[in-house]
């Protein structure tokens, strides 16, 4: 119980990652809040806070801001993935991506921080796709790398009131995996490539991610701030030869 006592709101806690994360604070004695657009969820349990809420809308998030004043925890989750090359992509594609993964970000710390109380935490979820470009994803890769400068910055700028950290996911089961997947000519010898380049053998889950996220989100994590944490089961640690040994 790391976290009795605190409040967290959880953007994008509708499912994935962000339920994850919304369960595991729950378990961990938190006051969870949670939002996404349209109506609540199935499923989520009683005590936990719904807002129907888009990031993007600068207004939106300063009301819920103001409605939950002095939050200890926020974590950035929300977010979206276009499979699309820079020629490829529209504006539309720019709009949705940027809006959701960028501006609701920012949308989100600069409306939190001034209400937080001393050792406040903000979790953004970026992702390795902001080190390393996953193709044709070249604005998700952007949006990403953009998380992890601004969550530097906030660390910098707003310490030592405010820790911030990012976590960076690798390939979690979610709706995004097989999409990316899908890209391929042959999904099932991707996925098994993919497989192949992990030391753990397997996949993330949603529970992977939260249980750094409640680790930063607790006292324990104290000394801990503007940094990137990769949680994705040796892939990046790895030569891309594929030799079978992993």
């Amino acid at each position: 119980m790391r976290l009795v006592g605190k409040t967290a709101f959880v953007t994008g806690g509708r499912q994935g990652i962000g339920r994850g994360i919304v369960d595991a604070f729950r378990a961990e004695g938190a006051a969870v809040a949670t939002c996404g657009r349209g109506a609540r969820p199935e499923g989520l349990d009683d005590s936990v806070t719904w807002y129907e809420l888009d990031v993007a809308d600068a207004k939106a998030v300063l009301a819920i801001a103001e409605l939950t004043s002095g939050t200890d925890i926020l974590v950035n989750n929300a977010g979206v993935q276009v499979e699309k090359t820079v020629v490829d992509s529209t504006d539309a594609d720019w709009d949705l991506v940027m809006g959701a993964n960028c501006r609701g970000v920012f949308n989100m710390c600069r409306a939190f921080i001034p209400a937080m109380p001393q050792g406040g935490s903000i979790i953004n979820i970026g992702s390795i796709s902001g080190k390393v470009a996953d193709p044709s994803m070249a604005l998700y890769n952007a949006s990403k790398a953009f998380v992890h400068g601004l969550t530097r910055s906030i660390a910098v700028d707003h310490g030592p009131g405010v820790r911030c950290n990012a976590i960076c996911p690798g390939w979690i089961e979610t709706g995004m995996l097989e999409a990316g997947f899908d890209l391929s000519n042959d999904p099932q010898a991707a996925r098994a490539d993919a497989l192949a380049r992990h030391a753990t053998r397997r996949f993330g889950k949603p529970a992977d991610i939260a249980a750094m996220a409640v680790w930063l989100a607790s006292d324990e994590a104290a000394f801990a701030t503007g940094q990137l944490f990769t949680i994705d089961g040796g892939m990046t640690a790895a030569s891309p030869i594929n030799t079978g040994l992993f």
